[in-house]
């Protein structure tokens, strides 16, 4: 009786002590996290002072597209090697390779070395997130996981819109090479909490690694990112160069799909496709990946061209947005920790989500007062952030713990394929619709402006400035009418979820 009551005061001691180590390692987890998800938007705002220092105008998108390419290719690899070799190890390399890029971004000499930069900056990006994602699962069991994996989720949709206005500062007060240098001191900081708290219980399995389905899913990956995001900005989209490159990533999806079917140890293995809550979370995901990065393209334009905002208070007027979807992010994540369930919060959450967008696409006008939009973004808000961690959660604990890597970076990467993808379907929709309405109302021969700025707007003439002002609204309009369609796929799929009881460890 006695050793069995010294054991108790011991698990009670340990218990006790482990808590701080928990919540430090979850702050270093979150600020992880932060970083890869800010460096997607923080540098949008600088990239005028960056080509005028640099030059390379014709190479400006790649500062962007470089990393998200990289970023994106990664994902589902980290997710496989933290499952392989520990995801301690593989969460420090990623940590080291972000700094590094970083460090290089900040020194670049000209844009090419700033392109290759930020490429290697986002390999170790991707897997910032989805390994500080599936970190949680080796020292949270999954009953408990829920109140911590909804912080990644406010995290995340905090940073979309945090990153253009801290690039700003940035850029106004110090230099735009201080966007990078910002991540050493916190990315080091990170980097030693880890190593000394973060302990993890899973055991480490040493197994073949499939090079072939790598090779295959990253060229897949690559070929539909730059058909996404060179598709009607680089090239046309009736260019043949533009489809040859989709049509060869198809081909490599299939030498993908192939090779998992023959591999010994499998990127993603296909079996999970076979289980309902996984598919369900990565569709899911990936149409909520089209609506956070749809009304966050569109909202700072609809505000700077038609309420007169500058881009900093476009930013500050997305908070209701983001504030929301933090908040119900993190109560429905407490929520669930609770009461063992979590199928009433993507149900829920899509339909508001569908509400919004319906409000936005049908009663968005010029004239719409500021605080109706306010009540509109908060409310899709409030529903996305009610489903993107739990989808995480959700197909973490439909999965054996061995392939919580895989199972985090597979509904990580369908959302990031969704928001490339989102943005480029959105943004044809939008062009394609504005063009529409200015030749069907403004005469021809109107010299126009090539840029779409609220100062070269406002400089037309009346009759002609409040034409474009009715097809520009008329195109918002359009635009989130097809996303309210595309987000009502999203809850009728949410409907075939099942509640399975979340594992005690």
């Amino acid at each position: 009786m006695a050793t069995q009551n010294q054991l108790n005061a011991e698990s009670v001691e340990q218990v006790t002590h482990a808590a701080p180590s928990i919540r430090l390692l979850f702050s270093a987890l979150l600020l992880v996290m932060l970083l890869a998800a800010l460096d997607q938007t923080i540098v949008s705002t600088a990239l005028p002072t960056i080509v005028g220092e640099l030059g390379g105008l014709e190479k400006l998108s790649w500062v962007v597209t470089a990393y998200m390419l990289s970023s994106t290719i990664v994902v589902p690899l980290y997710g496989k090697f933290g499952d392989l070799f520990g995801r301690k190890r593989v969460l420090q390399i990623a940590i080291v390779l972000f700094l590094l890029g970083s460090a290089l971004c900040g020194l670049a000499q000209n844009m090419t070395e700033l392109i290759l930069m930020r490429a290697l900056q986002g390999l170790g990006g991707g897997g910032l997130m989805v390994i500080s994602m599936a970190a949680v699962a080796d020292v949270i069991p999954p009953a408990d996981r829920g109140r911590y994996q909804g912080l990644f989720g406010g995290v995340f949709g905090l940073a979309t819109v945090v990153g253009p206005l801290i690039g700003g500062f940035l850029v106004q007060h110090f230099s735009w090479r201080w966007i990078f240098y910002i991540n050493l001191p916190l990315g080091l900081f990170a980097l030693g909490v880890i190593g000394a708290v973060f302990q993890p219980h899973v055991a480490k399995i040493r197994r073949e690694i499939d090079y072939l389905g790598a090779i295959y899913l990253a060229a897949a990956l690559t070929c539909i990112i730059l058909f996404t995001s060179e598709g009607g900005t680089v090239m046309a989209w009736d260019s043949g160069q533009l489809w040859c490159i989709l049509a060869f990533g198809l081909v490599c999806l299939g030498g993908f799909i192939y090779e998992e079917r023959l591999a010994i140890e499998p990127i993603i293995p296909l079996a999970l496709f076979r289980q309902r809550t996984f598919v369900l979370s990565c569709l899911i995901g990936f149409i909520i990946g089209m609506a956070l990065l749809g009304s966050v393209t569109f909202l700072p334009l609809y505000l700077q061209v038609v309420k007169g905002s500058t881009p900093s208070q476009a930013g500050m007027q997305l908070l209701p947005l983001m504030g929301c979807l933090l908040m119900t992010s993190i109560i429905s994540g407490r929520i669930i920790s609770k009461v063992g369930k979590y199928r009433l919060f993507p149900i829920i959450g899509t339909f508001l989500a569908l509400v919004a967008m319906l409000l936005l696409g049908m009663r968005l006008t010029n004239a719409t007062p500021l605080h109706m939009l306010y009540a509109y973004i908060a409310l899709l808000g409030a529903g996305l952030g009610l489903v993107m961690q739990v989808l995480v959660l959700a197909a973490q604990n439909s999965v054996e713990p061995q392939q919580v890597g895989v199972a985090t970076s597979s509904t990580t990467l369908f959302r990031s394929i969704g928001s490339s993808v989102g943005v480029a379907v959105f943004g044809a929709i939008f062009t394609h619709s504005l063009q529409s309405g200015l030749m069907a109302s403004i005469p021809d021969g109107t010299q126009l402006p090539r840029a779409m700025s609220a100062a070269s707007i406002h400089q037309l003439p009346e009759a002609i400035r409040t034409d474009y002002l009715e097809a520009f609204g008329g195109a918002i309009h359009q635009v989130y009418q097809i996303a309210a369609c595309v987000m009502a796929v999203a809850f009728l799929l949410s409907l075939f979820m099942k509640n399975y009881p979340l594992r005690k460890k």
